[in-house]
């Protein structure tokens, strides 16, 4: 398959022997931690300011994210030469405000939360300019996003059982989604992922409509957005998407474990989706007949992370288990 953009690799699709055998059926990684920036953002953001570039009309390009969503804003910017304003909120790891200044962005941060910063950005792009470049609600970005699916096709013996992801606002979900309609396999069970505290896809499930969270009490702070997509809550209606949470303490240990089992570290938003496995989660939605008893093959596709290294996972478990 052609690459949609000049930025995203297709990723590695590895065999998970300790997962598989957890499982008692085949299990895939989707390893998206391998993208240039740590994380699958890159298909579907470096897809869209590809698109702001060959416009010509931008002034350069600004995004509002605290964290991964930003790192592919400024890695595709400097690659087409674009201005790049990322605008963050406090919560953001003092980590990724340094990446994105090497990545030749001006950082700016504001607000305590995802949403505050998002407010800033929008002020910003009308005052100066600048076309705004949003995280996950965006069909350009979920066109970007729908290019996993079709690797997934061209690498898969057959139709996966199952597919699961973790979801923040939903742009991996509406991705997903749009490239399983595409290549035939729109009935083909999605599981979707939160932790407590960052559930606002699940929460909108539960009340049938989009629902604004109070807060974002969640450690998984790459989850943090207040409402879901309205796209993604469409697909949520899906009888084949299946919206689950667990705890930021499963969701740890689930990181804790993949880093002993596949030697890789991913953050907390990712030790969500990995939680599935590892907590016994997908075994429940066996039982209860929610997902089918044969899930050969099953693929976790593993968003990866850029705001994650050894002090802060220390400083996850500190506040986590206190």
């Amino acid at each position: 398959m052609s690459k949609q953009n000049g930025f995203h690799v297709v990723t590695p699709l590895l065999e998970s022997a300790g997962m598989s055998k957890r499982m008692g059926t085949t299990v895939f990684l989707k390893m998206e931690s391998s993208q240039p920036t740590g994380s699958f953002k890159i298909r579907g953001i470096g897809h869209m300011c590809q698109n702001v570039a060959s416009s010509n009309k931008s002034r350069g390009v600004i995004c509002s994210s605290g964290g991964n969503a930003g790192m592919a804003t400024a890695y595709a910017a400097r690659k087409l030469n674009l201005p790049a304003t990322i605008v963050l909120p406090s919560s953001t790891p003092q980590l990724v405000a340094q990446k994105l200044k090497d990545q030749g962005a001006t950082v700016k941060v504001v607000g305590k939360v995802w949403d505050d910063a998002n407010a800033e950005a929008l002020r910003l792009a009308e005052s100066e300019g600048l076309t705004v470049i949003h995280p996950f609600n965006h069909p350009l970005v979920w066109k970007g996003h729908s290019s996993i699916v079709h690797e997934l096709k061209a690498s898969l013996p057959s139709k996966p059982g199952a597919i699961v992801l973790s979801v923040g606002g939903g742009g991996l979900l509406c991705g997903v989604m749009e490239g399983l309609d595409e290549v035939g396999w729109g009935n083909v069970p999605v599981l979707c992922m939160e932790t407590v505290g960052a559930d606002c896809l699940n929460v909108a499930v539960k009340a049938r409509d989009l629902v604004m969270l109070p807060d974002i009490t969640s450690e998984a702070t790459c989850l943090g957005a207040k409402m879901a997509c309205q796209q993604a809550f469409e697909y949520s209606k899906r009888p084949n998407v299946i919206s689950e949470v667990v705890t930021d303490l499963q969701a740890l240990e689930a990181v804790e474990l993949f880093l002993d089992e596949e030697r890789v570290l991913v953050e907390l938003a990712c030790g969500a989706s990995l939680a599935a496995v590892y907590s016994g989660l997908i075994q429940r939605l066996q039982e209860e007949e929610r997902l089918p008893k044969l899930l050969d093959p099953l693929v976790m596709i593993v968003c990866g992370g850029g705001s994650v290294n050894l002090p802060q996972l220390r400083h996850l478990q500190a506040v986590i288990r206190k």
